[in-house]
Order: C-alpha cells, then structure tokens, then sequence
C-alpha cells in the first residue's frame, strides 16, 4: 500500500465516523498534515530524501540546485543492509556507484515506505531491479552528466603514463632533474582501441583523433556519429585486442561484459600494451591484469575504477593499513596510476547530476512512476 491508498483509507475510516461534520474532518485532517505531515514529507510539504554516501562536494552542488524545494536528509554512510534503514520516513532514497541496493536492502526500503531510488549516477548494476519493481520502487538514473570529464580524465590518464609525469613530479619535487627512465612516445599515429562508443566512448575518441590517432572501435550497438568519423574503424574484438598499442574501456558493467579483461584477452594483446579503464572495475580481472604487468604483456595500466573498491575508494584510509592485498600488489608496480573514481570529479558534472536527479525528483513529486518517469530504469 502507497501513502495515497494509506490517506484514502485513512479519510474513509474518519469519514465513517458518527457525528463527524466535513468542517470537523478538514479541522482535524489539517492538525495532522501541520502537526506530523504526511510520510515521507516534512512539516512544510516537502518531500523527504535520504542521501546516501554523501560528500561535501555533493552536498555543495546539490544545496545549490535544491534551492530549498526538497527536505534533503544528508548521511555519510553508504547504503547497504546494515544502514537502509536510516530511510526511514523518506519517500525516495538517493545513491552512488557503490551503494548496496540488494533484494534485502530493498525489503527494508519498501517496508519504511520508500517509494523511489535515485541514482545519481549513470551505472545501476548495484541495484536489484527485479526487487525494487516487484515492491512497487521506481529506479531513475542520470544517464549523462558530462561525457567530457571523463573522457579528459581518460586521456589524462594516457598521459601520464605515457609520458611518465607521475615519476617526473615526485622527481622534481626531491630536487632529482634528470630525464633517465621518462622516455615516452608520440601519441600521433598510434592505434588506440576503444571499447564501447557512446557518449563517453566518442568524445574520448574525438579527442584522439586531434592527437593524430588512428582509432579502433567495438560496440555491439555501433554509433552512427562514430562509424562517420574519418580514421575510426568498427572492429570486432579480437582485432581491437591485437592490434591496438592503448586499449581504453567505455563499456556498462552486464553479465557478459564483467571480466571482459581476463586471462585470454590479456594473451591477445600487443606486448606491451597500455589498459585503460574509467568504467565500472570489474571490467577487469585484476589478479590477471597483476599477471600481466608482471609478465611485462601489459606496458602500463591507469585505473579509475577498481573491482573490490567499494570501502576504499570515497575513504580516508591514511591512517589505516590497507588490507585489500590485491590492490595493494596492484598500487605497488611503477608503471600503473591508480585514481580513486574521480574521473566524473567536475564542476560542470556535478551540476549536471543535481541538476538531474532533482528534476527525476519533480517528476516524482508530480505523481509520475515507473516508466513514466524520464530517466527510469527497469528490466524491460
């Protein structure tokens, strides 16, 4: 039962009550709404959202586009079984990337009422949509904030690396001018593979081709925009993995595209090879990508995103021991630059997401569910 089925009941119960005039019922019904409000809204009418794993720059940019319109309840902690039920009271629920939205969270958030869960994200791989829908929960999304931070960050990433300016800050830092160990290469002409061509994928293009790249693309839904670029070429997979000198993931985390770098893929490879990844980590097989830069077959790897990162990244653990031995061996090769997800980390995206997630909101607020809702995410 919704709140409006809730309230319906509620008014036919006072309604059926003897000696019970409709000047008494509105008296009464607007003591109540003044008094508790109604679930899930504040005293002022304002609808309710808990938001999870908050931080300050979210809370910045959000505070900003808010304006006031809606009652956001800000909580530190990431959403997961042991905290859903700090939604207690709130119509919607706002979340991240690493947020737990399991068929058992959702229970919780069901049984307190929730009756939307706001990603303020592209990805809803953490999300159990089969429960959310089966609980009467809309799933809305952000399905674009700004395809260029991440696609510069992308790049930044293949700087970097390629030119060792990691190595050459630390060096300069210490007083150590020397140029023994920076040689890198010329980015013009080289083959740079990019799996998955959307929004994301073909700016990160764009901006190869100004460097002189020649570009090799594998999407299983082909962009149109893409295929009529001169120096791109659609490829399929394999072909992407043995020819390209930069391989750079652009893919949704599925079932079919989770380690889509394994073992094998790795073996196909150039020797040498620089792996990109600012897409969702468990793109990659990290035990086999560890073999691989071992090996010497993967040159260089930047990683915005890692497969286990969820209680790491977001976190200040400066004063603890890092117990997560896979990325701790994985932080410890010379050759690889690891970003804590901050490739989305912009003025201009973080607008954008408040911007979004506020309107999927209104939307809410208007009486719209489901697929009725712009930005909505559900099975079919």
């Amino acid at each position: 039962m919704n709140d409006t089925e809730r309230l319906t009941a509620l008014e036919s119960r006072l309604k059926s009550l003897e000696g019970l005039d409709k000047e008494t019922f509105d008296r009464v019904s607007a003591a109540l709404d003044q008094s508790q409000g109604r679930l899930g809204y504040d005293a002022q009418g304002r609808l309710k959202l808990a938001f999870f794993d908050a931080k300050s720059y979210d809370m910045a940019s959000f505070d900003r586009a808010n304006a006031d319109r809606y009652d956001l309840h800000y909580i530190s902690a990431a959403l997961d079984r042991d905290t859903a039920d700090a939604a207690k009271g709130h119509k919607a629920v706002c979340i991240f990337v690493n947020d737990v939205c399991d068929a058992a969270v959702v229970e919780t958030l069901a049984a307190h009422g929730v009756e939307m869960v706001a990603l303020r994200c592209a990805g809803f791989n953490n999300v159990d949509l089969a429960a959310c829908e089966a609980s009467g929960i809309s799933v809305v999304r952000v399905p674009a904030y700004s395809p260029y931070a991440v696609a510069e960050h992308t790049i930044g990433l293949m700087l970097m690396l390629n030119r060792h300016l990691h190595h050459a800050y630390i060096r300069n830092r210490h007083g150590y001018f020397v140029l023994d160990g920076l040689t890198g290469f010329d980015m013009h002409g080289k083959i740079v593979g990019v799996a998955g061509t959307g929004k994301i994928g073909q700016c990160v293009i764009d901006i190869l081709l100004g460097f002189g790249c020649k570009v090799l693309a594998f999407d299983a839904f082909p962009n149109p925009a893409v295929s009529a670029m001169v120096g791109v070429d659609y490829v399929e997979s394999d072909q992407l993995l043995s020819l390209s000198d930069i391989i750079t993931l652009h893919v949704p985390l599925t079932p079919d595209t989770r380690h889509m770098i394994d073992r094998s893929a790795i073996a196909r490879m150039k020797d040498g090879v620089m792996l990109i990844n600012t897409s969702r980590g468990e793109l990659v097989d990290t035990r086999a990508l560890i073999e691989g830069l071992k090996s010497g077959k993967i040159g260089s790897a930047g990683l915005d995103v890692y497969e286990e990162e969820a209680g790491i990244f977001f976190h200040n653990l400066s004063h603890k021991v890092l117990t997560d031995d896979v990325l701790a061996r994985l932080m410890s090769f010379n050759n690889v630059v690891v970003t804590s997800h901050q490739a989305f980390l912009t003025h201009e995206a973080l607008s954008n997401i408040a911007d979004t997630t506020l309107q999927n909101l209104g939307e809410f607020s208007e009486g719209k569910r489901g697929a009725e809702l712009t930005n909505a995410v559900r099975l079919s």
